[in-house]
């Protein structure tokens, strides 16, 4: 009797303030419990500051006053409260407590008093604004509305039996009902072998790598390995583009250049290993290489000794050096570098054609000069002198018989920006992209069986794919 005399109460209370306010309550086409907020005018202006609508908020909070001590007075007496159900009392399910009554009557309205004139978008708000109070949108409490009497609030015969209970710190006003989605990341481990194999422009038979050309594009490095130690800073890599047994084009090699006596030649039998970090075999060279100058080749190991002007090649099957010779006039330990340093004065490099070797020398000024070798007696066959200085470029390989260098070893954003032609002895410039990833470029090869160059980059061992224009 006492819930039905204050149902009525408050409805007349809402009905003496509808000239400033006016609350109405339905049901929508989905069956959900809606609540109408109208006030005088469409502007903000028109929302009540003084009148109508705080008041019933004041009056609605003594209400929640009173519902709290009905309430404790029930747990007192032993009622269907949560106290009283531990002191002894039955709980009657089919007979609810008259607070959880009042509660259902009231809390509703309770709710809507508290809407603020704005919208949740921050324009201003209608003169009828509809919210969504339940069904699949997050439970909603007034700052007003707390302690016992809060705990569960649910709509009489309209709310969903599964209506989030009690209050949360869900948003003050939303009028679209939330939803949720659960995003994944999946990652996946590819071995470096398949990388290798699944760069196009950078295996044999594809279009692109169909005879020889000039080069057009250096795609974005490909990272495969990274040296663990100070001494990995600066170093070089390598697969031999035309291996022998027991040798394949997977067996990977490594060098770690910084110290004073290089003598270690790492060898991993696919990229793999490379990766982790575990070599099959530890070669120790008999003379100690100079510099990140090294290739592999035929099943040899080319590289200058240290402080000498001459190159030597180291047999990978027999583990003795079966070749060495003198480049004439060839500059040595830092008299004719590239521009990061490193005594980089002696490079070798292989390409579709054979064996080079790239350095300068006094008569040619610090110019680049080219030659090509003989990989078994090393003797030279033919020298081109170009017009590019040494120490202005970063680093050099050859593609197809042309010699391409590298603007930058630091700069992110460097270019390949020249090329010499051994086939018409003449030089050109270029603009073609290059990527610096780690700033750090102390070693570029051509591997002509990959298609692809092999750079060493601050610690870092990486691969570029090229393409090259039809021939």
């Amino acid at each position: 009797m006492a819930g039905a005399w204050l149902l009525l109460w408050g409805a007349l209370a809402l009905g003496s303030r509808a000239e400033t306010a006016f609350l109405r309550r339905g049901d929508d086409s989905t069956g959900r419990c809606t609540y109408s907020f109208t006030v005088a005018s469409p502007v903000e202006a028109g929302c009540p500051d003084g009148g109508g609508v705080p008041e019933l908020r004041a009056e609605l909070a003594a209400l929640a006053a009173r519902l709290s001590r009905l309430e404790s007075r029930e747990r007192g007496a032993g009622g269907s409260g949560p106290r009283g159900a531990e002191a002894g009392g039955v709980r009657d399910p089919q007979h609810p407590a008259p607070a959880a009554r009042l509660e259902a009557a009231y809390g509703p309205h309770q709710q809507v008093a508290d809407v603020p004139c704005r919208s949740g978008m921050g324009h201003r708000a209608p003169d009828r604004g509809v919210g969504i109070l339940g069904g699949n949108g997050p439970a909603w409490s007034p700052p007003g509305w707390r302690g016992q009497a809060g705990a569960a609030v649910r709509e009489a015969g309209s709310a969903p039996a599964h209506a989030a209970p009690g209050p949360t710190a869900a948003p003050r006003w939303d009028p679209q009902p939330l939803a949720y989605q659960e995003l994944q990341s999946e990652r996946t481990e590819v071995p470096a072998s398949r990388l290798l194999e699944e760069t196009a422009l950078g295996r044999p038979g594809s279009e692109d790598s169909a005879g020889c050309g000039e080069l057009v594009w250096v795609g974005e490095p490909i990272v495969f390995g990274r040296a663990d130690s100070i001494a990995g800073k600066y170093g070089v890599w390598m697969k031999d583009p035309e291996p022998v047994p027991p040798f394949t084009r997977e067996t990977t090699w490594r060098v770690d250049t910084v110290g004073t006596e290089v003598r270690q030649l790492f060898q991993y039998e696919a990229p793999e290993q490379l990766a982790r970090g575990y070599p099959a075999k530890v070669h120790i060279l008999p003379r100690p290489l100079e510099s990140t100058g090294a290739v592999i080749y035929r099943g040899g190991l080319f590289f200058q000794p240290r402080r000498s002007r001459a190159v030597a090649r180291y047999d990978l099957r027999g583990e003795t050096v079966t070749a060495e010779r003198e480049i004439p006039g060839a500059g040595f330990h830092g008299q004719y570098p590239y521009s990061w340093g490193g005594y980089t004065d002696i490079d070798l490099a292989v390409d579709e054609t054979g064996l080079w070797v790239i350095y300068s020398t006094e008569k040619a000024r610090g110019a680049i000069v080219l030659s090509k070798l003989d990989p078994e007696t090393l003797e030279i066959q033919r020298t081109w002198e170009t017009n590019i200085r040494k120490r202005g470029v970063a680093n050099s390989f050859v593609i197809c018989g042309t010699l391409y260098t590298v603007s930058s070893y630091s700069a992110p954003n460097a270019t390949v920006n020249f090329a010499y032609d051994t086939a018409t002895s003449t030089s050109r410039a270029l603009s073609i992209p290059f990527e610096n990833r780690f700033r750090y470029l102390s070693m570029v090869d051509y591997n002509p069986a990959e298609r692809q160059l092999f750079a060493w980059d601050s610690f870092n061992m990486v691969t570029y794919p090229v393409r090259l224009s039809r021939a």
